[in-house]
C-alpha cells in the first residue's frame, strides 16, 4: 500500500506541479466585505478539481487532490481566523447547532456545491468541506458493475446504500435517481440534510426538500411525505427509529425508497438498522424488512492507478431473492455472504469478486485490494484462479 500511495503522490506532484504548495492565496485576507473570504478557498478547490478543503485552528489549510491530503502554502490559521471565515457564511440555525451540539452540517453553493461539516475539537473550530460535482454521473461513468442498474427497475420496496462517510453512497444514489428521472414518468421526493446534488426534471417531477431550509426537521418532512404523492423517495440517512420506520412504511405502501446506512457489509447493514429499534419490536420489524427489502449495495472508494481517474468504487451487491429474505427472517444474516457469493448469475457480487475484477482490469494495485478485502486470503486464492465455490445446498435447511 505504501508503494501505491507513493506512486499516486508522485503522479499528483507531476500533474499539478505542486500547486497546493505554490498558491498561498495571499489575497484572501484582503477580500472586501462584499464577498466572504471563504469564497477564495472554495473557488480554488473548484479550479483545481480537488475533492476536499480542510480548516483546523492552529494548522495550515489543506486540500485533498486525487486522494492525497496536501497543505496550502502559508502560515497556520489561528482559531480566531477560522471562526471569522466560516461563521461569516453560517445562518442562525447552523451557528446555534454548532454552539449546542459541537457540530453542524450544511451545503454551500458557489461555482460548485460544497457539503460542509463544521465541528469543535479541543475547544476550537475545524471544518471539512467536500466539493460535490454539479454533474450527476451515471453508473458507467462511476465504473460500477452493470448489475447495479437493476435497482432502478423496482417500483416499490427499499434499496439501501451502505458504507462509511465519503464512500460514494450519495453519488451512487444520485446516479440511480437520475436514471429513473430520465426513463420513468413519476414523482420523486428527496429529504436531505443537506441537498448534495441538484436535479433537473426530465421524464420525472423531482422535489428536493432540505432539512432546516425547506422544512424544520426530518420528522416534519417525514410526517408530510405521504401527502405529497411520491412514487420514489430518497431519505438521506437512516439515522434513528423515526427515519427508518418512515422509510419502511413508505416501502410497505407501494413506494420505492432509497436510503443510506453506515455499514460495511449486508449482514452489518441489517444489524445496524435493527439496533435503531426497541428490542421488543425487532422481530416484527425484521419480518417486515425481509419482505420489503429489494437490495443492499455496500461500497468503498479506492485509489486507482488508471490515468485521469482518482478513485474507483468496490462494491458488494445483494438482491433480496427468496433465499435472502428467508435468511433475514430467520435471523441467519451471517449466511448472507455465502448466498451473495453463489448468486452471481442473478447479478449479485461479493466484495472479493469486485476487488478481483478491479485488479485484473488494472484499476487498482494488488496490495490495495488485499488491504480492503474482508478476507485477504480468499482474495489471494481467487486471483490465482482458485474458486471459493461450494454448493448452495443446505442454506435453506
Amino acid at each position: 500500500m505504501a508503494d501505491t500511495q507513493a506512486k499516486v503522490g508522485r503522479q499528483v506532484e507531476a500533474e499539478i506541479k505542486d500547486q497546493a504548495d505554490v498558491e498561498p492565496l495571499e489575497d484572501v485576507k484582503e477580500s472586501t466585505k462584499a464577498e466572504p473570504r471563504i469564497h477564495k478557498y472554495l473557488n480554488y478547490v473548484t479550479e483545481l478539481k480537488a475533492s476536499d478543503l480542510h480548516f483546523k485552528s492552529g494548522a495550515r489549510v489543506h486540500i485533498r487532490h486525487k486522494a492525497i491530503l496536501r497543505p496550502l502554502k502559508g502560515p497556520p490559521m489561528s482559531a480566531e481566523e477560522v471562526e471569522e471565515i466560516w461563521l461569516e457564511i453560517m445562518n442562525d440555525h447552523q451557528k446555534k447547532q454548532l454552539a449546542e451540539k459541537g457540530a453542524t452540517d450544511f451545503a454551500y453553493q458557489l461555482k460548485d456545491r460544497f457539503r460542509v461539516n463544521a465541528f469543535r475539537q479541543r475547544g476550537t473550530l475545524s471544518v471539512a468541506a467536500r466539493r460535490v460535482n454539479a454533474e450527476v454521473l451515471n453508473f458507467d461513468d462511476l465504473h460500477l458493475p452493470k448489475s447495479i442498474y437493476k435497482i432502478t427497475e423496482y417500483h416499490q420496496g427499499m434499496v439501501l446504500l451502505a458504507g462509511i462517510t465519503g464512500s460514494g453512497k450519495s453519488t451512487t444514489i444520485a446516479a440511480a435517481l437520475d436514471y429513473i428521472n430520465a426513463h420513468r414518468a413519476c414523482h420523486i421526493v428527496t429529504i436531505e440534510d443537506p441537498i448534495e446534488y441538484l436535479f433537473e426534471d426530465k421524464k420525472a417531477l423531482i422535489n428536493q426538500r432540505e432539512v432546516h431550509v425547506d422544512v424544520d426537521s426530518f420528522g416534519d418532512a417525514l410526517k408530510y411525505l405521504m401527502r405529497e404523492d411520491p412514487d420514489v423517495v430518497l431519505i438521506g440517512e437512516m439515522r434513528d427509529e423515526e427515519t427508518f420506520m418512515a422509510a419502511l412504511n413508505a416501502a410497505e405502501t407501494g413506494h420505492l425508497v432509497f436510503g443510506t446506512v453506515h455499514a460495511s457489509s449486508s449482514p452489518q447493514t441489517i444489524n445496524r438498522i435493527l439496533d435503531l429499534l426497541p428490542e421488543a419490536s425487532r422481530d416484527l420489524i425484521r419480518q417486515t424488512m425481509a419482505y420489503n427489502l429489494q437490495a443492499i449495495i455496500c461500497q468503498k472508494l479506492l485509489p486507482t492507478i488508471k490515468p485521469g481517474l482518482a478513485r474507483v468504487p468496490t462494491v458488494e451487491i445483494m438482491f433480496a431473492n427468496p433465499t435472502v429474505r428467508k435468511l433475514i427472517d430467520e435471523k441467519r444474516e451471517d449466511e448472507l455472504p455465502k448466498v451473495i457469493r453463489m448468486s452471481q448469475q442473478e447479478g449479485m457480487l461479493d466484495m472479493n469478486e469486485c476487488l478481483k475484477n478491479l485488479v485484473e482490469n488494472e484499476f487498482i494495485e494488488t496490495d490495495v485490494a488485499y488491504a480492503n478485502s474482508p478476507n485477504p486470503q480468499e482474495l489471494k486464492m481467487r486471483l490465482k484462479g482458485i474458486s471459493a465455490g461450494g454448493a448452495t445446498g443446505g442454506i435453506l435447511g
